[in-house]
């Protein structure tokens, strides 16, 4: 695994960051989105997927769980595993079926509801409050 690290101190850095990582991705990628609540995740979220040329309002999908959003190259798929409560609850509402989408793009927050069902090609990105409210620490680790 390969290991980056990065230090932003406003929302707008924080999304720059998650833009240039989109722009590197292809379909069939899957980055599971670890941080504290608040931390940032959804801003990270917005920021990837206006990379990928999706102009719609990003929104955390507590409650519906998933959202869509199609562009260009496929879908992007917005997951908030936060209201699941096991793995097998996950592959029981079809979680594989994002984990393994050829044409789509998976950002889950809450990944720790489905450790050990991840694709050996998932990015691991997390994101922890910096010294200051606006500062945030983001490493990700991504397969060689």
């Amino acid at each position: 695994m390969k290991k980056k690290q990065y230090k932003t101190s406003s929302p707008e850095e924080t999304k720059e960051i998650a833009g240039q990582l989109a722009a590197q991705t292809r379909p069939g990628s899957v980055y599971a989105l670890h941080g504290d609540l608040g931390a940032g995740k959804t801003v990270f979220a917005s920021g990837f997927a206006h990379a990928l040329g999706i102009t719609e309002p990003v929104s955390s999908p507590t409650f519906t769980i998933v959202q869509e959003y199609p562009f260009g190259k496929g879908i992007f798929f917005h997951l908030d595993l936060y209201r699941i409560d096991s793995p097998d609850a996950a592959l029981a509402f079809g979680i594989d079926e994002f984990l393994y989408a050829a044409d789509g793009i998976a950002l889950i927050e809450w990944p720790e509801r489905i450790q050990g069902l991840f694709p050996p090609h998932t990015v691991y990105v997390d994101i922890r409050r910096g010294e200051t409210e606006e500062e945030r620490v983001i490493t990700v680790e991504q397969p060689d």
